[in-house]
């Protein structure tokens, strides 16, 4: 075998995304394997929040919230075309926690993680401010703060396409078969969807799976470990947007969990999520008629729109793959992340990676290469937090002045397309543009905001196959297309994949 790598990335979810790009730019040789598409599994069913975690507080996970407030104005910095801030309303519900509690917990959040970009809390009168017209009368003061939005399979794929510019292998819809250690290296079994097997040699594995870590462990790799996950079903739903104005709002419920009632996607609205310990294949999770019920049930008790379940239009679920600490309540389960390093002696290292968040995979990383430094003496040191992702290396990571520029550039384009290319693509978007000056420079239209171009530009540089890939992961076109819009460009996906 003539493929030897420094570091074999078992998953294609956030953290092994983040991983590939932290070890290839620290000058290892690297390769990633995802059995899927980038983010098909828990990284494309997040509630798409980079925030510090408010309610961690009250589980004393004060290392967890700092580091996840930090990373906020890192990645606002690093991503501004996928991660902007949004200002999230908090009902005061005396029921829940006493408003003492509350404004403590927004202090706290303000000062933990040193604040700069996002302004500070403020508190809302409810029947003045026009944050509170959506709200019901019994309801009469809230608090309003910071977090951020992100665009959370896009964030995925951006570090992919970083750690394929630093020198990464990138091998989507490929599974691991087996790795055997033999002495220094791991030999490593690859097999791609089409059935082809490729046989690779690597001096490490970190092993990213997510859901299916201890998977890896015991049937890949032929171990064990003293870790465990436990998986937690979180479902959203997505109905019309109901209320006024760019703010989100945070409900708490009487079983002292929170809901995010997000704006989403212009006129729709994203709710979220549940905590249901799950015990399927995450494979197959799906979001339940009781998960409906007690979404629609949080945003009618405070909101004067009542929801009911026929007025959902989408719908998804998702299993969170947390570090299992023995909690008894599931939204009490650390969100933390735990490594398990074993190698040495001449034995080729694996890390294992056991929970962790969206907001803190960049950290996440850093961390799982600081556990691996020991074995790589060339390593190259800490390097990502002042460094831009793909399409993010604009003046100042001023998003809202690239914007401007956008609309000037290429007046050609119907607005929400130049605001949809420059959100998604950032300073790539020149790319996906070169040679147009017309909308019909953008190919055939296949509905909503989707041109050809566009479809092109994912399947030639972001490693999108099929049209799940672009609709719903590379893009949330899907909700703006009719069912046979859908299956018409899924079909033409076919004919470019298979040209």
């Amino acid at each position: 075998m003539s493929d030897i790598f420094d570091l074999l990335v078992i998953g294609g979810g956030i953290n092994g995304a983040g991983i590939a790009r932290d070890a290839a730019g620290r000058g290892l040789s690297v390769l990633l394997a995802e059995k899927g598409d980038p983010a098909e599994g828990t990284s494309s069913r997040s509630g798409k929040l980079i925030h510090g975690g408010l309610r961690y507080l009250e589980y004393y996970e004060f290392r967890l919230v700092r580091e996840a407030l930090i990373e906020r104005e890192v990645l606002l910095r690093a991503a501004p075309h996928i991660v902007w801030p949004m200002r999230f309303v908090l009902p005061h519900s005396a029921e829940q926690r006493p408003a003492w509690l509350i404004r403590l917990g927004l202090f706290l959040y303000d000062h933990l993680g040193g604040r700069d970009k996002l302004p500070a809390t403020r508190r809302l009168n409810l029947r003045r401010d026009p944050e509170g017209k959506a709200i019901k009368d019994a309801y009469r003061t809230a608090f309003e703060y910071s977090d951020c939005w992100v665009e959370d399979a896009r964030l995925v794929v951006l570090n992919l396409l970083d750690a394929q510019r630093l020198g990464a292998e990138i091998l989507t819809r490929t599974s691991v078969v087996s790795a055997r250690r033999d002495g220094a290296l791991w030999r490593v079994t690859l097999r791609s969807t089409d059935g082809v097997e490729r046989e690779v040699q690597a001096r490490g594995l970190a092993n990213a799976a997510g859901p299916w870590v201890e998977q890896v462990i015991t049937g890949v790799l032929g171990a064990n470990s003293t870790r465990k996950i436990r998986l937690v079903k979180g479902s959203h739903i997505i109905v019309r947007k109901f209320w006024e104005g760019s703010q989100a709002y945070l409900l708490q419920n009487d079983d002292k969990r929170v809901i995010f009632v997000n704006p989403y996607e212009g006129d729709l609205c994203l709710i979220g999520t549940t905590d249901i310990p799950y015990e399927g294949r995450a494979e197959n999770v799906a979001v339940d008629a009781a998960e409906r019920d007690y979404l629609c049930r949080v945003v009618n008790r405070y909101m004067r729109t009542q929801l009911k379940p026929a007025d959902i239009l989408h719908e998804y679920s998702g299993v969170r793959p947390l570090y299992d600490d023995n909690a008894a309540n599931p939204s009490a389960v650390t969100r933390d992340y735990v490594f398990d390093v074993e190698g040495g002696d001449g034995r080729a290292p694996l890390l294992s990676v056991f929970g962790g968040k969206l907001t803190t995979f960049r950290k996440l990383a850093e961390h799982a290469l600081q556990k691996l430094a020991p074995f790589y003496p060339q390593m190259k040191g800490d390097w990502t937090r002042g460094t831009p992702l793909p399409g993010g290396d604009m003046p100042h990571a001023d998003f809202e002045l690239f914007a401007a520029d956008v609309a000037i550039r290429y007046g050609f384009l119907p607005p929400d397309v130049a605001l949809h290319y420059a959100r998604q693509y950032g300073t790539r978007m020149h790319d996906l543009l070169d040679g147009a000056a017309s909308v019909a420079d953008l190919g055939r239209h296949f509905g909503g905001r989707l041109y050809q171009c566009e479809a092109e530009f994912l399947h030639r540089t972001e490693w999108a196959r099929t049209g799940e890939d672009v609709l719903t992961r590379r893009t949330k076109h899907h909700l703006h297309m009719t069912i046979a819009e859908q299956s018409a460009f899924s079909s033409w996906m076919e004919t470019i994949r298979s040209a």
